[in-house]
């Protein structure tokens, strides 16, 4: 029988697989390696590099949330992210009609 340790490790380490995973595809990073691997023809090398880049950008990023987790309280912290969330939908919502001719007049 898995100790609440061992659950508590697995769900965490799925969660954050599939979010960074889901996340990142598709995205410009991901464009910009397949456009660089096929310019310089040294895929591997490429491989190296993005996969160092991406483990320093989520280093900065675990610590900082463990930084701010122990001085902010998390229903707080979650608050504030959900904020910060909806405000980015609204302003990326915002953009989309703003610039897009197929919504021209609805604003």
């Amino acid at each position: 029988m898995p100790t609440k340790e061992a659950h508590g490790f697995t769900k965490t380490l799925i969660t954050s697989f599939s979010a960074v995973f889901i996340a990142e595809l598709g995205d410009k990073t991901q464009v910009a390696t397949l456009l660089i691997s096929a310019d310089t023809g040294k895929p591997f090398i490429v491989f190296l590099a993005a996969s160092l880049a991406l483990i320093i950008s989520t280093l900065i990023g675990v610590l900082m949330g463990k930084f701010l987790a122990s001085r902010i309280n998390p229903l707080t912290f979650n608050r504030i992210a959900g904020i910060i969330m909806i405000l980015l939908s609204i302003f990326i919502i915002y953009q989309l009609f703003n610039e897009s001719t197929l919504f021209k007049g609805l604003i």
